[in-house]
């Protein structure tokens, strides 16, 4: 066994090495970049009273074990703050190599490569080859994400993270890069600490942001559990029920949840199918009966009213937390009256063509919901809405602040960050690396409108787009004449749309465009337009 074990450390140390960044040459010029991850998105350490320091948050061997005994909190309404159950432990951030190494690669002793565990890493990877140098241009900030996403531990933190950061790189200005939920964390800062933000922050990218919740996740999540990574890992890695108890007592959860003052164009639903009895007939009949946000929450109070867990020979209650449910609908309300100091510019890219769940729904009309605490051991079932497969696009677009764009890029919720589109996106508005002569603004910078505005406008035409299509091809110099089929001087590509009338002929209309590297630039071409089926060029 003492042999397995050095093999084993061996191969690990050996991948440990293997993945060093290849640096290309700093560039000293740049504009420093803080990267801060959303939920699940930072490596924790748990330390014990004896300070033995052990990574409880991302493992594989042992990590369902280990995350139920020492990652399980309980809230706290006095402070905000969640505990970890065995009050001995004490839950940290590694802050090495400036805060990178804790949303880099989350198990870095997996000898398999995992897309669940690998979380910043293809960015950081890709911005060190733009010019940026980890603790001169580029840093992260990892945190406690079962933690609100206003408490003020954090946010202090995050306020001395960003002096570090803007000290480190000469006193220039910060781009700040978040993903996910930590899009709420700093627009949580921004509301809370103004002036701070405004002083270091030069502009601010969000990633992939659950604005106004992510409805259809998070219900399903309190009520049944959710898995972090996907496939054969799941097996080796923390069980859904062991997940749900934990996200139980974790107010940034609660926060995700759909934002109570927010007016949705699609309102996000709990559906149960459940049979009523007449009592004069004596016949019964099968219904399905919804739920918007606001009603909802009553039945999952008592679906979970029951729930509880065996903690060191203590049997621990574990409902749906009204404490928590109290403190979330402040920072909902914190949330949604945040403004975007003027000096600052925000810009907001989320996933789309994704299903993506909105609305539950549980039991069904041969198998109807009889008592709401069987919806813990029920499948749910989903009605999808065009997202990222976690955040719907409504809520990812709906910041609320005065963006310079908003950029839909298809993509899923973790593969957005390290999407290549996000990365020439990224590259251009943080004006890094080489310039990039086949970027496409046509289709980066249109600032789509929200769906009231498209609502507002379109209320007496009944048109809906129903499909838009981006086609790119790269032309070489040659054009595969020669030895010189990898110089790139031209790209042509064609846009097209379509849409729904009143009449219900569908209408639609492409233009093709040709982009052209000349000696003064690009040269944009529109050379062709195409309208069918009655639509006015």
């Amino acid at each position: 066994m003492a042999v397995l074990d050095e093999l084993i450390r061996s191969i690990e140390l050996w991948v440990r090495a293997s993945r060093k960044h290849e640096e290309n040459a700093a560039n000293p010029n740049l504009d420093p970049v803080l990267l801060v991850p959303g939920i699940g998105g930072s490596m924790l350490n748990a330390i014990d009273e004896n300070g033995k320091t052990e990574r409880v948050w991302v493992r594989i061997l042992g990590a369902d074990h280990e995350f139920r005994t020492k990652l399980w909190p309980r809230f706290d309404p006095s402070s905000g703050k969640t505990i970890s159950v065995d009050e001995k432990i004490k839950i940290e951030v590694p802050e090495d190599r400036h805060g990178l190494y804790a949303i880099d690669v989350l198990d870095p002793d997996m000898i398999i490569e995992s897309e669940g565990v690998c979380y910043y890493h293809d960015m950081i990877v890709e911005m060190i080859q733009w010019g940026y140098q980890e603790g001169k241009t580029l840093f992260g900030f990892g945190y406690d994400f079962r933690q609100s996403n206003r408490l003020q531990e954090t946010l202090d933190r995050f306020a001395s993270k960003l002096e570090f950061a803007y000290t480190s790189s000469g006193g220039k200005k910060i781009n700040v890069v978040t993903h996910s939920m930590g899009g709420l964390l700093v627009k949580c800062f921004m509301a809370l600490h103004t002036d701070v933000f405004e002083k270091y922050v030069k502009s601010w990218i969000a990633i992939a942001a659950p604005f106004q919740g992510a409805p259809g996740y998070i219900t399903s999540s309190l009520l049944n559990g959710c898995s972090f990574v996907e496939g054969l890992e799941a097996y080796f890695f923390i069980s859904k029920w062991s997940m749900q108890q934990l996200l139980l007592e974790c107010p940034s959860i609660y926060e995700l949840t759909a934002a109570p003052s927010y007016k949705w164009e699609n309102t996000p639903l709990l559906q149960l199918w459940t049979e009523k009895r007449d009592d004069e007939s004596g016949k019964s009949s099968i219904l399905l009966e919804s739920y918007d946000p606001s009603k909802s929450l009553p039945l999952m109070m008592k679906a979970l009213s029951n729930n509880a867990v065996e903690f060191g020979g203590l049997h621990i209650p574990l409902p749906l937390n009204s404490d928590i449910l109290e403190w979330a609908n402040k920072t909902h309300e914190l949330l949604s009256n945040a403004k975007l100091p003027s000096s600052v510019r925000f810009y907001n890219i989320y996933g789309t063509s994704c299903d993506t769940p909105h609305s539950v729904c549980y039991g069904g009309q041969d198998d109807p919901v009889s008592d709401l605490k069987q919806l813990l051991f029920m499948e749910p079932r989903y009605i999808n809405v065009n997202g990222d497969g976690t955040v719907p696009v409504e809520s990812a677009k709906a910041d609320g602040l005065n963006a310079l764009a908003r950029i839909g890029v298809p993509a899923d919720h973790r593969g957005v960050i390290c999407n290549r589109h996000v990365f020439r996106i990224l590259k251009h508005w943080l004006k890094a690396g080489e310039p990039d002569p086949f970027y496409n603004p046509l289709n980066d910078f249109v600032v789509l409108p929200t769906a009231f505005e498209v609502g507002d406008h379109n209320k007496d035409t009944d048109i809906h787009v129903t499909s838009v299509k981006e086609d790119w091809q790269l032309l070489s110099q040659n054009n595969g004449n020669g030895n010189d089929s990898d110089v790139l001087v031209a790209m042509v590509g064609s846009l097209s749309v379509s849409c729904d009338g009143m009449s219900g002929i569908s209408d639609g209309a492409q233009v093709t465009v040709a982009v052209q590297q000349t000696d003064c630039g690009a040269q944009v071409q529109v050379r062709g337009i195409e309208v069918s089926d009655g639509a006015v060029a």
